[in-house]
């Protein structure tokens, strides 16, 4: 049955085979499992017809990988799929859209065509947050412009109100007292001014102020010295460090005498072209050093930086180096060390120290620290000891020391770091 079978489909192959000229293949593209399954199987069997055939089969084609589908929800193969864009994502046919892996409201992962809501909401409410920002940062620097034209005379013009109030909060000084406002001005020393405010010479808004203790703000109020107006500005508080000279007294009521504030005479001529329409400054020094002693002085404008530095319970370390007379033994150093008694008061030095002999100086140097700063401290404690000092030199105040390459008679600026280094928080 089965070799019968075989017979009438070779036979049926003879006459397809016929009717085609150039045949050389019979090619299937889906051959019947079911007809090469027994052909396998088959023994060989042997035909009487004379034609002969060589029959092949290709190989099937490879089917292509169906592309890659996302599970979108409320998706279906039947949708329009917005055109084709989410079918054709993966196929390079259309645009190419990123999936979202996100965690859905069940805890699962899933994955989407679009970001999470609430991505969309961070991003949109951090551009309006840097927007704020920028806009608020925008708006500061420009009150700060307008602030810094009002401190400038010549830019008191098309100012806001903005700018003002800014300023006023920021910048202008709190109402001070009146004896400190004229003192500040360069009227006269804090109690020379409190002696005009008493005699009746000082006026505040067209009425006589006999009271020192008075709050005044130069700014807004009109203030009169001996019928002279008082600028509006201050001038700036002013921090110098001088090399002070021998013979140079630190007070300027003795005229007979040289002061050291003569030495200042080029720096305020020159005022008024560095700093036009400010008032001139009332400089003065922080303690004194007696008309012998040379060396590091601190003058200022700041009334309340001189109090604070030189008061004794400030407790600020002055460094001098002392050169004596004859010849300095291990007693004289302890002697020095263990203080004396001045105007009532045991002073001990914090440290006394014997320098080594230098070419150029023959008589013994000592470095001697104190921080009472009494009057005549240093030269009290050699005397005490039985030395007599030849000159006397400070080269340190707090922390900050004399530059070496500061001229005697010369005087520098200080800056913020300096008065920190004093121990100045002010």
């Amino acid at each position: 049955m089965l070799i019968a079978e075989v017979k009438g489909r070779v036979k049926m192959a003879s006459v397809a085979a016929l009717s085609s000229i150039h045949v050389h293949h019979l090619i299937f593209s889906k051959p019947s499992l079911s007809l090469l399954r027994p052909l396998r199987t088959l023994p060989r069997i042997s035909c009487s017809s004379s034609l002969r055939f060589n029959i092949s089969f290709a190989p099937s084609k490879p089917k292509p990988n169906p592309p890659f589908q996302l599970d979108f929800p409320n998706h279906h193969a039947d949708d329009d799929d917005d055109d084709g864009v989410v079918a054709d994502s993966f196929s390079g046919t259309g645009q190419l859209f990123i999936p979202w892996i996100v965690r859905g409201e069940d805890g699962n992962l899933k994955l989407q065509s679009h970001p999470p809501a609430r991505l969309i909401h961070a991003l949109a409410d951090a551009n309006t947050q840097n927007a704020k920002k920028k806009k608020k940062k925008q708006s500061k620097e420009k009150l700060m412009k307008e602030s810094s034209v009002l401190a400038n005379p010549a830019g008191e013009r098309n100012l806001s109100k903005a700018a003002r109030r800014f300023y006023n909060e920021n910048f202008r000084q709190p109402p001070q007292r009146l004896s400190k406002v004229l003192a500040a001005a360069g009227v006269a020393s804090r109690r020379n001014s409190e002696e005009l405010i008493f005699e009746g010479k000082v006026t505040v808004n067209g009425s006589v102020c006999n009271i020192p203790q008075t709050r005044v703000d130069p700014a807004r109020d009109v203030i009169y010295v001996n019928g002279n107006r008082l600028p509006k500005k201050l001038p700036p508080k002013l921090y110098l460090a001088l090399n002070k000279p021998k013979g140079y007294i630190c007070s300027s009521g003795d005229k007979e005498s040289k002061s050291v504030m003569s030495l200042f005479d080029d720096y305020l001529k020159s005022w008024e072209k560095r700093n036009q329409g400010l008032p001139k400054p009332r400089l003065f020094t922080v303690g004194r050093l007696d008309v012998a002693t040379s060396g590091l002085i601190i003058v200022t404008n700041d009334g309340d930086f001189a109090q604070a530095l030189a008061h004794p319970s400030f407790k600020l370390s002055k460094e001098y180096i002392a050169t004596v007379e004859g010849v300095v033994s291990k007693r004289h150093l302890i002697v020095i060390s263990e203080g004396t008694i001045i105007d009532g008061v045991h002073c001990t030095p914090d440290s006394v120290e014997l320098l080594p002999r230098q070419p150029d100086i023959s008589r013994p140097r000592l470095r001697i620290v104190v921080h009472e700063g009494r009057n005549h401290e240093v030269r009290e404690l050699v005397k005490n000891a039985g030395l007599e000092v030849y000159s006397l030199k400070r080269v340190r105040v707090g922390g900050y020391r004399l530059p070496s390459d500061l001229g005697i008679g010369k005087h520098v600026e200080l800056k913020q770091n300096d008065l920190k280094a004093m121990g100045w928080k002010g």
